[in-house]
């Protein structure tokens, strides 16, 4: 299939790779030249050097003959234009486009985006996307990871196994036996920088392992408890940067968590009056989060969570590491630069938040076709978990999975079948219609097609 990219930063660069992995054609548009040659030299993919929305550059990239138009540069005006060139000229099928300007995003101006005005099929919204992850963390407090399966029926949950794991060196087979009745399936561990799938049973969980873990929404807290986390939801939070995302995570705090307080410590003090006048229910302090004084000031001695939002990785980095050596209970930072990602959490930050993963996995989200209803990625881009349809024709169907010929790199984490959520277990058997959640590590997408007899490729 033919794709073209307009933009080839971190968030283009990532989906590139995600899909020529899948042997689809693919064109990156760019006006670095650096960037077209750093990604054409690391990927099977096209470069073209130029401005993405002009209509040359777009001809050069062979967009008369694609299917689809990913549009993630910088520039929301180019990235909209290059959707309204791709559509009048070249009559592309289905335009993605990356927007960040809440003053475009507002639902009062909806009416701009169609076929008669601006023909975008899909908008991704980082910061609000962000700012969802990031209300997902003060719910689950003691997970680093925590999305939404199945319209909420389930959760996925990324936890971190410390010294206080009171299931540590236990076998898989024996938890399951141990919490009979939990609805909890372990999906992957990841150790080292490795991701190690639950095969026989017998594999435990070490200290410092990164573990992913399916469950019932109603069985989330005992989940939780029985890798020794108790904690309730955030009742008090501080946020570091009050830039679009700070501002829309205050505002998700104001409407949603009846019961939790909230401040904003802004460095810039135009900004922090812009705040002081939007938000009616967040205190806003004007100050530098590197700030020792400043951090006191707004209490994150005795804090449930710190979240670090400014612009600037370091800063979040260094801040949320501050805000812990301060007092606060757990630390969240947001962090751009991928080579980060895989550092911070042996420094002692409990959550990292990378805008581009999140960002890669809604695009892909539209992008897969079939019976694919959602794509959640998974820490250090090493895999995704997918929400999937059981076809009547797929291998999974009419036998126990124990006697399923799962490929490797495939793990099945749980079952949605009529409004019931079904712990996944050897004999569990998949009918026809259920949702089944899938992890794939990273380039086995072409298994899952195999597996469930689905096409995982474009609309």
């Amino acid at each position: 299939m033919k794709i073209v990219i307009c933009g080839g930063g971190l968030v283009g660069s990532a989906i590139a790779s995600h899909l020529c992995e899948e042997q689809n054609d693919v064109t990156v548009i760019d006006d670095s030249a650096e960037k077209i040659q750093r990604i054409t030299d690391q990927y099977d993919v096209h470069g073209v050097v130029g401005v993405a929305s002009h209509p040359d550059r777009l001809a050069e990239a062979g967009v008369r003959d694609a299917e689809l138009l990913i549009a993630v540069t910088e520039s929301d005006e180019v990235n909209m234009v290059a959707c309204q060139v791709s559509h009048t000229i070249f009559n592309t099928p289905v335009k993605i486009a990356r927007i960040r300007n809440n003053a475009y995003l507002d639902p009062a101006f909806s009416a701009l985006y169609g076929a008669e005005n601006l023909p975008i099929d899909h908008i991704i919204s980082p910061e609000a996307e962000v700012s969802s992850a990031i209300s997902n963390q003060l719910r689950v407090p003691g997970a680093f990871d925590v999305q939404h399966l199945c319209d909420g029926k389930m959760y996925l949950v990324g936890v971190l196994c410390t010294e206080n794991n009171p299931v540590l060196g236990t076998s898989l087979r024996h938890l399951t036996s141990l919490f009979p009745d939990l609805s909890l399936t372990i999906l992957a561990i990841i150790r080292d920088g490795k991701v190690i799938l639950p095969r026989s049973g017998i594999e435990a969980m070490e200290t410092g392992d990164r573990v992913y873990f399916v469950c019932d929404s109603s069985h989330l807290d005992r989940a939780m408890a029985s890798f020794g986390h108790d904690e309730g939801e955030a009742r008090s939070v501080v946020i570091a940067g009050g830039g679009s995302i700070g501002l829309m995570l205050s505002r998700e705090i104001e409407l949603n968590f009846q019961n939790t307080n909230s401040q904003i410590i802004e460095l810039d003090a135009g900004r922090a009056k812009v705040l002081a006048e939007e938000l009616q229910g967040t205190s806003i302090i004007n100050g530098d989060t590197l700030d020792g004084a400043i951090l006191r000031e707004a209490g994150v001695h005795k804090t449930e969570t710190f979240v670090a939002v400014t612009e600037d990785d370091e800063v979040n980095i260094l801040s949320a590491l501050l805000a812990k050596r301060t007092g606060a209970q757990h630390a969240v930072a947001l962090v751009n630069i991928p080579g980060f990602i895989s550092l911070v959490g042996t420094l002692g930050v409990d959550a990292v938040i990378n805008p581009s993963q999140i960002t890669v996995s809604s695009i892909l989200e539209h992008v897969r076709r079939g019976r694919i209803r959602d794509v959640h990625p998974i820490v250090e881009d090493l895999g995704e978990v997918l929400e999937a349809e059981a076809l009547s024709s797929s291998l999974l169907v009419g036998k126990p999975l124990r006697t399923a010929k799962i490929p490797k790199g495939l793990a099945i984490g749980g079952v949605y079948r009529g409004g019931s959520v079904i712990a996944v277990r050897g004999d569990t058997i998949i009918e026809a219609g259920d949702t089944v959640i899938i992890f794939v590590a990273r380039g086995k997408v072409a298994q899952v097609e195999k597996l469930l007899s689905v096409r995982l490729d474009l609309f």
